[in-house]
């Protein structure tokens, strides 16, 4: 019984999902929806893939990483050299520019993750910085003045990529290998104990998170006509990380809630950059201070819904007593 529900549920989400991409491409076609709100809807599907990839490495197995914006850079590049240089069809730059983020992960992930908290954050944020100087120095890519690359990204490729996304993420966690990435984060010492291979499936995490991190990578390079080394610097890696944190540490809803938020609001006070800064900082505080949890702390809204279903279930059962 609780299989055909969560089937249900499963098939229930899909639906909607489609149904919101059809009504956007409608009004997209129609012209109701101006460039400005269709380049917020790029942003929002973006940051969703970024904010739940590092999800999966810091939420899920609790590896504190701050070097995101570096996957997010190879991805880019990598697929801006496969459609600009060697002329490839965007969906396979899409796809290299997340293997080579993935071999990235591989690796910094395999001599580091043996590494934890504060360590493996340096780690991480070294090979940011990393990437970053490498490009500003290799001229086949534009070095520090950057490379032109084509428009290529649109609504279906965006919607189709967070939608993957999404789903590759929640059904990992909710699997044997994901069960073991959460036994890591709670206790990575008793996990060992009981003979996971912590190593290996930090590993893992980290190039699934790597992989998704490049795809988006791809997108952003493609939704600007130039991309360049300056756009990954560490800033980016920490608002990645915000995006996590406001959401709630294991809550993959929670990331998707706090990109589309902080997206929205950072893209209408952009012409008020001083007022947005202060604004954005002081949501961050006042969130922190009362909320320190996050938007939904561990929990998912399925896990909601559940809760009222089951709570409703008892009382019945108590009345019949």
């Amino acid at each position: 019984m609780t299989t055909i529900k969560r089937a249900k549920g499963f098939w229930l989400s899909i639906s909607l999902s489609l149904i919101f991409f059809a009504v956007v491409q409608v009004l997209i076609g129609g012209g109701s929806l101006n460039p400005f709100y269709q380049n917020t809807l790029m942003f929002i599907g973006i940051n969703i893939i970024l904010a739940a990839s590092l999800h999966l490495i810091i939420g899920i197995t609790g590896q504190f990483s701050i070097g995101h914006a570096g996957f997010l850079a190879v991805g880019a590049y990598a697929s801006a050299v496969m459609t600009m240089k060697l002329e490839m069809p965007f969906y396979a730059a899409l796809i290299v520019g997340g293997l080579a983020s993935a071999l990235a992960g591989l690796i910094i992930g395999i001599p580091s993750l043996r590494l934890k908290g504060d360590y493996l954050a340096i780690a991480t944020l070294g090979f940011g910085e990393i990437v970053r100087i490498m490009l500003l120095n290799i001229d086949y890519v534009g070095g520090a003045s950057g490379m032109q690359v084509s428009h290529l990204t649109t609504w279906p490729w965006v919607f189709a990529s967070v939608f993957v996304t999404i789903i590759v993420i929640r059904n990992f966690t909710s699997s044997t290998h994901g069960r073991a990435c959460i036994s890591i984060r709670e206790d990575e010492t008793a996990a060992d104990s009981m003979g996971i291979n912590t190593t290996y499936y930090k590993v893992v995490a980290f190039a699934i998170g790597a992989f998704f991190a490049g795809i988006a990578g791809g997108l952003y390079a493609h939704n600007f006509y130039i991309i360049q080394p300056s756009n990954f610097g560490f800033l980016k890696s920490f608002d990645i990380l915000i995006l996590v944190v406001l959401g709630g540490l294991g809550s993959l809803s929670g990331a998707v809630l706090a990109a589309i938020l902080l997206t929205v609001v950072t893209t209408f006070l952009q012409d008020y950059p001083e007022t947005r800064m202060i604004i954005y900082s002081l949501v961050l505080i006042v969130m922190m201070l009362y909320r320190p949890q996050g938007l939904m702390g561990t929990k998912e809204i399925t896990s909601m819904f559940k809760r009222k279903g089951g709570s409703s279930h008892e009382k019945n059962k108590n009345t019949a007593a």
